[in-house]
């Protein structure tokens, strides 16, 4: 009896679990909402929009985002809604509710009757209204007409948890059209981010026109190829999103030049599109470094009127002449007419001193202000810009580096530089706000893989460390789009889309408990992004291992990441493309590379995934005396990957428990080689996914298992080995070239979920 009553509640438990993952997949899909409202209530039935419907605004408010629902609708309607001030019956409302006390929340109350869209200030309804959009279906994006729209019943109370939710755009490297901008913004609008940061100006162009200085963009906005172009040609063979844009190049006195400028007006076009959707557009102009485009056109702004590279970074301008402070402050003038913005972003990052400490100007500024170093002479540059600043009612950005020599506690710090990872913390003790940019998650230029997403979502913002009231000057974050490798307005969609959504929801909603949902509602985005003709990041391929082994043979299973997509395959060295053979079951029994993508109905072809098959019999275990634990040998110095590492044992050996880095290890950059032995369980073919920044290798009995190797952002790589049961020989060697490591050694066996390498198989 009690053996069946604990059966009958084991079954119901189990029904009952069952029954929530349907549940809430069924919610997924009926609401795939990104970001995901703060509370969500599923209603019965839906509401029907017709062209009878009517758009009330009750109290004479909210004009410009009952416009825009209006324009959405209209889209697949075929005309617009009929608008007014009166209740009448099947309308959609937009009312003034006091009650709501966040300036960007809002509540959405659809039935069958009635569709009821609330908030106090206008961001708010505009952010309802683009929830209002991702409920209606993915063709409302474009005009294919409709004679019914339907929205699902629901009861929605919804604001952000950071008020800063940003994305940065660098125009300077590459260049990008006044339509792509206005694209860039609709895309930040759809996921109700509100912050543009617009990187205006560096050594390889300056994009706005400045009419005192008219010179900054006829020669500044404009340069023959350099060294990233090139590289970028080198890629577009096999790329074509690569492609330098053919639109911003010209011929000038028997020249072919790069580049290209935003006129006042056409800058002041875009703000006043995205003031509409309730977005800051942040402008940057970036010094006293990254000024080359300037210093060629203005050489008296340097100490000592040259303009070159430096060891790192190029000259920077002098903080020590009158004549830098007018020249600045005019340029500020003008971007303040442009940019109503409450914030300017000054730079500060990445200056090059050297020149400063040989002008007399500069010795006798020091004396004169007691200034004690360089870093200090950057902050007087810094905190006099600042004060002109605050005079014009604006608030000052700056990168974190204008903390090194003082800032003051009014200006807002944008933290990047993961290896100095107390800045932040340092800045929010000093009583700055601090908007996180930091390089690791969230530099958008750096290799989008399949962790991307998740590591995005699973960022905490706030470091550790801060008070409950200091951790309140962690303002929000942003995802930067740095464009020297991203020549093409293509290559900077497929950079930032759709791992944005990632972000997006993290900032907004902050729950990573409902990852599984997003990654379920980010399925439903697809759809919308090809109606907006976004050329996203295709989603992955699982089980896409670097480097396979077989003993026999194996079987080649892809399944389509969406219905829409078909995989193919290459085994001859070629890229695969839209006819050729679709994978399916491919039998591998002899050792071969094959090419394997995905595609789109349209042809579009998503990443090309290369496995090197390798046959192999599972290698014999060796019998040795171990104790726990792996050696590990530290090797300072700097070394552009693993093959540098020196081959003799270096003196200082430690020993670790898992492949973790020795807290004695304090070298800005280093060799680590760990050497011991694996002790497998079983035997069995072992996947191994080697995560590093920068580079790494993993070798298994002597043999290559993961390469990793070369300098480059955090990233995956995976390999197998087949083993017997017991000790295998096993060397893991890794490089941290500067500016802060990741390393992580996780492992499956016959397809089970990814997990960390235990401790205790680890032996020396």
């Amino acid at each position: 009896m009690k053996k069946t009553l604990l059966r009958c509640i084991f079954l119901m438990f189990v029904i009952g679990v069952s029954c929530s993952i349907a549940l809430a997949q069924n919610n997924d899909a009926r609401y795939p909402v990104i970001p995901y409202p703060q509370h969500l209530m599923p209603g019965n039935g839906s509401f029907v929009i017709t062209a009878k419907t009517v758009i009330i605004t009750p109290d004479g408010k909210f004009a410009n985002e009952a416009l825009q629902l209006n324009e959405l609708l209209a889209k697949s309607l075929g005309q617009k809604l009929a608008t007014g001030q009166k209740a009448v019956k099947a309308a959609i409302t937009l009312k003034y509710d006091a009650a709501i006390t966040a300036s960007e929340g809002y509540s959405l109350t659809i039935t069958p009757q009635q569709v009821v869209l609330a908030a106090k200030d206008p961001a708010g309804m505009f952010r309802a209204v683009e929830t209002i959009r991702q409920l209606l279906p993915a063709d409302i994006e474009i005009s294919t007409h409709h004679t019914t729209l339907s929205l699902p019943a629901v009861s929605i109370q919804d604001q952000p948890v950071y008020a800063w939710r940003g994305m940065h755009l660098d125009v300077s490297r590459h260049f990008f059209s006044v339509s792509y901008l206005k694209k860039f913004i609709d895309l930040l609008a759809l996921y109700k981010m509100n912050k543009l940061h617009l990187h205006l100006t560096d050594d390889q162009g300056w994009r706005i026109e400045i009419k005192k200085y008219p010179k900054l963009t006829e020669q500044g906005a404009w340069r023959t190829f350099n060294n990233q172009d090139s590289a970028c040609m080198k890629q577009a063979v096999d790329n074509p999103d690569m492609a330098i844009d053919p639109s911003h190049i010209i011929h000038r006195d028997s020249k072919t030049l790069y580049g290209g400028f935003y006129t006042q007006e056409e800058m002041k076009s875009v703000v006043a599109y995205a003031t509409a959707r309730h977005i800051d557009i942040i402008p940057e102009i970036d010094m006293p470094g990254h000024m080359m485009a300037a210093i060629n056109a203005y050489p008296f702004l340097t100490c000592n009127g040259e303009n070159s590279w430096g060891t790192l970074f190029t000259k920077p301008i002098c903080p020590c002449n009158e004549t830098t402070f007018k020249f600045a402050q005019n340029v500020f003038s003008e971007i303040m007419e442009i940019f109503p913005s409450k914030y300017i972003h000054l730079g500060g990052d990445e200056v090059d001193r050297s020149d400063w400490g040989k002008s007399e100007a500069c010795k006798q500024l020091m004396a004169k202000e007691g200034i004690k170093d360089l870093a200090g002479l950057q902050s007087y540059f810094i905190n006099r810009m600042e004060k002109y600043f605050n005079a014009h009612g604006r608030k000052m950005i700056g990168w974190d580096e204008v903390l090194e020599g003082g800032v003051s506690s009014t200006a807002m710090i944008m933290y990047w530089r993961t290896w100095v990872p107390n800045a932040p913390i340092k800045a929010a003790k000093n009583g700055n706000q601090v908007i996180m940019v930091p390089g690791n998650p969230l530099y958008f230029d750096g290799k989008y893989d399949k962790n991307s997403a998740s590591n995005i979502y699973h960022f905490n913002p706030v470091p550790k460390g801060l008070t409950a009231e200091q951790a309140k000057l962690i303002v929000g974050a942003q995802a930067a789009i740095w464009t020297e490798y991203v020549p093409s307005e293509k290559r900077a969609d497929y950079r930032f889309m759709p791992r944005m959504t990632a972000l997006a929801e993290l900032l907004w909603t902050n729950d990573v408990a409902k990852y599984d949902s997003y990654l379920n509602r980010n399925i439903a985005q697809f759809n919308r992004l090809d109606n907006l003709n976004v050329n996203y990041r295709m989603p992955d391929l699982d089980d896409m291992i670097d480097s396979k082994v077989f003993v026999k043979s194996d079987t080649v299973i892809a399944k389509a990441p969406l219905q829409s997509m078909t995989v193919r395959y290459t085994n001859d060295g070629t890229m695969p493309g839209p006819a050729s053979p679709v994978l399916n079951n491919y039998i591998v029994n002899k050792p071969q590379v094959l090419n394997i993508a995905a595609f789109a109905k349209n042809g579009r072809r998503g990443d090309v995934y290369t496995v090197n098959y390798k046959q192999q019999d599972y290698t014999q275990a060796v019998s040795a005396d171990t104790k726990d634990g792996l050696k590990v040998y530290y090797y300072p110095g700097d070394f552009k990957g693993t093959t540098k590492i020196p081959e003799a044992k270096s003196d200082k050996v430690y020993t670790v428990k898992g492949i973790t880095v020795p807290d004695e290890v304090k070298a800005p950059s280093f060799g680590l080689r760990y050497n011991g032995y694996i002790d497998v369980p079983q035997q069995g073919i072992y996947t191994f996914y080697l995560t590093c920044d920068d580079a790494g290798v993993l070798k298994i009995d002597n043999q290559t298992t993961v390469d990793n190797d070369g300098m480059h952002a955090p990233v995956e790589k995976s390999g197998q080995a087949a083993m017997k049961k017991g000790l295998h020989p096993f060397e893991l060697n890794f490089v941290e070239g500067g500016g802060g490591y990741t390393l992580k050694l996780q492992y499956s066996l016959n397809g089970s979920a990814h997990q960390d390498v235990p401790a205790n198989w680890f032996k020396n």
